[in-house]
C-alpha cells in the first residue's frame, strides 16, 4: 500500500454505518408487523442460517457494544434454556422446519459462560427441530478464552463445529485493564491450542484498534503475538466508541482514545503486516489465509457480509433466536425483543418474542444489493446490477455518482461506464465509499449520536 497523508485522510472520520444491514437498525420499527414476519416466515423456501444468542456474561468489559446481561446466578441461565426451547418450538409451527441448515452460530455475551451439559441441551434440542443439516454446514461458536474448558470443546466435536472464534482485542495489559478485561497471551494460547486439539481447521481472532491507551507501537506487539496463534482468520475491528448508547463506554477518558490519524496508520499497517505474512484481506476489516473458502467465495461472487461479519453462506434465510437476536430474510429484517421481560411474557403468550424490524422496499433492496456488493468485493458491477434490477445506474443513482466524486479525484476509486472500483488505499474508507449509495443517511446529516465514527 502507498504511503498515505494520514492527517488528510482524518478529515473522513464522521459518523457512518459499519453496514452490517441495509436498511441499518436505525430503520428498524413497529411498523413492520408481528403478522407480516409470520408470513415471511411461512412462505419460505429458502436455506437455513440459525443464530442463536446467549447473552449473559459474569462481568462487563467496558468496550463492548453487543447486548448482554450481567449475572453470576445459575438460574438465569438455566432459566433461559427453557425458553429458548418454548422459542424454537412457536418458530417450528410457523416455518418449514425440513428446509436445509447450511449455518448455525451462538454469539453473545459469552456462550462459553454455559457449562459443557447446558450447551450440548441446546444443540441437540435445536437439531432436534431442524433435522435437515447440510455435510457442509458451517457450525461455529464466539468464545471468550477466559471461559473456556475441555468439556465444552467436546460438546462441540460432537455436534460438528467446525469453526471457533476467540474474542483478544488487545494483549497489551495497560490496555487490558482499562477495557475491563484481562486475558494473558498464555490463557489464550492454551484455548487455541485446545481448539485445535479437537480438530478444528478453522479458527478466527478478533482484535479491535481505537482503544484506549492503544499506539501504533503497543498494537504492533498485538497483532505480533495474535501472528503467533496461527489463525486461519483475523478480524480487526474499528472500535466503535457509543457512549450514548453504551454506559461502559463513558468510563473511557476520551483523551486516551488514538486520534483518526493514528487509527488509519494502525490499519494500514495491519494490513501490511498480514499481507506479508500469507493473509488476505477480506472485506473491510476480515483476513484469511488464501485456502480459506471465503476467497473462493470472493472468485465466484458469492462473498456476503450480514451481522455476524463476512460469510460464505448467502442467500440463506436468517433466523434471530434468543433475546435481541435479529433475523434477515431477502426482503425484511426482525428483531426480538431487549427486555427480558418482555420476551418471556411474549412467549408465555405462545408468540414470538419479535419487537420491531423493517420490511424492505424495492428501492431498499437494490441498495442492498449495491452497498454489500461494495462492502464485500470493493467493486459493484454496474452492468450486471442494471440486468438484474433493470435499471440505468447513473440515472438511478446520479446523486451517488456525484458525491462518489470527491474519492475518484482523491485517487480512491476508478469509475468506469461498466464498473465501480475501490483502490486499496480506499478499503480504508470503505464505509464513507458506500455513504452516497445510502438513500437514509440525509436523515442524520452529521448528527454525532447515529453511528461510530468511520475512522
Amino acid at each position: 500500500m502507498s504511503q498515505i497523508d494520514f492527517e488528510k485522510f482524518s478529515k473522513y472520520s464522521k459518523p457512518g454505518p459499519r453496514y452490517t444491514s441495509y436498511p441499518t437498525a436505525l430503520e428498524f420499527n413497529d411498523g413492520f408487523s408481528y403478522d407480516a414476519y409470520l408470513k415471511y416466515l411461512e412462505k419460505g423456501t429458502e436455506k437455513l442460517s440459525l443464530y442463536i444468542h446467549l447473552p449473559f456474561c459474569r462481568s462487563a468489559c467496558y468496550f463492548c457494544g453487543c447486548n448482554v446481561v450481567f449475572t453470576s446466578k445459575e438460574e438465569k441461565l438455566s432459566s433461559y434454556i427453557t425458553y429458548l426451547k418454548k422459542e424454537i418450538d412457536i418458530l417450528a409451527k410457523h416455518l418449514d422446519t425440513s428446509r436445509e441448515v447450511i449455518q448455525f452460530h451462538f454469539g453473545g455475551g459469552t456462550p462459553t459462560f454455559y457449562k459443557a451439559f447446558e450447551l450440548d441441551e441446546i444443540v441437540t434440542y435445536v437439531k432436534s427441530k431442524f433435522p435437515n443439516w447440510s455435510k457442509e454446514a458451517e457450525i461455529s461458536c464466539e468464545i471468550d478464552p477466559r471461559f473456556f474448558n475441555e468439556e465444552q470443546m467436546q460438546v462441540f466435536k460432537k455436534h460438528g463445529f467446525s469453526r471457533i472464534s476467540f474474542g483478544v482485542q488487545d494483549f497489551d495489559p495497560k490496555v487490558q485493564q482499562e477495557i475491563h478485561r484481562i486475558q494473558p497471551y498464555d490463557l489464550t494460547k492454551d484455548a487455541v491450542d485446545l481448539a485445535r486439539k479437537y480438530g478444528i481447521n478453522s479458527i478466527n481472532i478478533d482484535l479491535i484498534y481505537g482503544l484506549p491507551y492503544q499506539t501504533f507501537e503497543s498494537f504492533k506487539k498485538t497483532l505480533q503475538k495474535a501472528f503467533t496463534l496461527n489463525p486461519d482468520r483475523l478480524a480487526v475491528f474499528n472500535y466503535a466508541h457509543v457512549p450514548w448508547m453504551k454506559k461502559t463506554m463513558r468510563k473511557f477518558d476520551e483523551t486516551t482514545l488514538p486520534a483518526p490519524d493514528v487509527k488509519l496508520q494502525i490499519f494500514q499497517y495491519t494490513i501490511d503486516f498480514f499481507e506479508q505474512n500469507g493473509y488476505k484481506m477480506v472485506g473491510m476489516d476480515h483476513f484469511a489465509k488464501p485456502e480459506d473458502e471465503l476467497f473462493g467465495a470472493i472468485a465466484k461472487g458469492e462473498l456476503h457480509r450480514n451481522f455476524q461479519g463476512y460469510t460464505t453462506k448467502g442467500g440463506a434465510n436468517l433466523i434471530g433466536i434468543g433475546l435481541t437476536s435479529i433475523g434477515e430474510g431477502s426482503h425484511y429484517y426482525a428483531q426480538n425483543s431487549k427486555d427480558m421481560k418482555v420476551y418471556e411474557e411474549a412467549i408465555n403468550a405462545g408468540k414470538l418474542p419479535f419487537e420491531r424490524g423493517v420490511n424492505l422496499t424495492e428501492d431498499d433492496y437494490l441498495r442492498k444489493a449495491v452497498i454489500m456488493e461494495l462492502m464485500a468485493n470493493f467493486s459493484i458491477d454496474i452492468t450486471r446490477v442494471e440486468r438484474e434490477h433493470k435499471i440505468d445506474f447513473k440515472t438511478y443513482f446520479a446523486d451517488a455518482l456525484v458525491a462518489l466524486q470527491e474519492f475518484v479525484d482523491a485517487g480512491l476509486v476508478t469509475l468506469t461506464d461498466k464498473k465501480i472500483s475501490v483502490s486499496t488505499t480506499g478499503t480504508l474508507l470503505i464505509r464513507n465509499i458506500a455513504m452516497p449509495f445510502d438513500a437514509y443517511m440525509n436523515k442524520y446529516g452529521e448528527s454525532k449520536k447515529s453511528f461510530s465514527k468511520t475512522v
